[in-house]
C-alpha cells in the first residue's frame, strides 16, 4: 500500500505549487487564529484556486463555532475538514463533508477509544500531546501507543521530517503522514527541498 502524504500549514501560493508539483496528496490550510500558520477564508480561497483535480483541499479547524466552518464552506471547496480540538463526534459530522478527527495522544488505550467515539469519521489522526497547543509542535509521541487493529484509516503526525518519515512508516504503517514544521524553513514557510525530500521518502519505502 501506498502511503499518502498530506502537506499542512500552507500560506504562499509558491508552497502550494510546490507541494503539487511533488506529488502530495492532499493540502491543508488552518482556520484556527493562534497559530503561525493560520489564514483566512479569503487567503485560503485564493491559495486554492490553482490546486488541480485529485490533490484534496483540507481545512483545519481547533474548537470552532458551527458559524466559522459554514463560512469557510461557503468560500472554499474543501474536500475534508479536519478538526483538531475537543469537538465532539455529532459537532463533526454535521456540515455534510467528509471529515478527520485529530487526537493529542497521552496514555494507552486513547487511540482505541477514539475509534469508538470518531466511527462515522474517515480517519483518525494521532499526534503529539502538548498542553497549550493543538498541533504543530514538532514533537513526536510514543508511536508503541498505536494500536495495530484499527477501525479507521489512521494518519500520522507530529515531529516528522525527511530523516524519520520512512522509519516511522515501516514501524506504525499508516494510511498517510501529515507534515507541517518538518518541511518548513519558517512557521509557515515551506521549503521546497524538504518537500522534496520528504515526498521521496515516503514513496522510497
Amino acid at each position: 500500500m501506498s502511503t499518502r502524504v498530506k502537506i499542512c500549514g500552507l500560506t504562499r501560493a509558491e508552497d502550494v505549487h510546490a507541494c503539487v508539483s511533488q506529488g502530495a496528496d492532499a493540502l491543508g490550510f488552518v482556520f484556527y487564529g493562534p497559530s503561525p500558520r493560520a489564514v483566512t477564508p479569503e487567503q485560503a480561497e485564493r491559495l486554492a484556486r490553482d490546486i488541480p483535480a485529485f490533490v484534496s483541499v483540507v481545512g483545519l479547524f481547533v474548537n470552532p463555532t458551527e458559524a466559522e466552518v459554514r463560512e469557510v464552506l461557503g468560500r472554499l471547496p474543501l474536500d475534508l475538514l479536519q478538526f483538531h480540538g475537543d469537538e465532539s463526534a455529532e459537532f463533526c459530522n454535521q456540515f455534510g463533508r467528509r471529515w478527520i478527527k485529530a487526537v493529542r495522544v497521552r496514555h494507552a488505550g486513547q487511540i482505541e477509544q477514539a475509534f469508538k467515539d470518531y466511527s462515522r469519521a474517515s480517519g483518525l489522526l494521532v499526534d503529539a500531546w502538548d498542553p497549550d497547543r493543538y498541533g504543530g509542535t514538532g514533537q513526536q509521541f510514543n508511536w508503541d501507543l498505536i494500536p495495530a487493529e484499527r477501525a479507521l484509516p489512521l494518519i500520522l503526525a507530529g515531529g516528522l521530517s525527511s530523516d524519520n518519515v520512512a522509519g516511522a512508516i515501516g514501524k506504525v504503517r499508516p494510511w498517510a503522514v501529515d507534515v507541517s514544521g518538518g518541511v518548513e524553513k519558517n512557521k509557515g514557510i515551506k521549503d521546497i527541498e524538504k518537500i522534496c525530500d520528504f515526498i521521496k521518502e515516503v514513496h522510497r519505502v
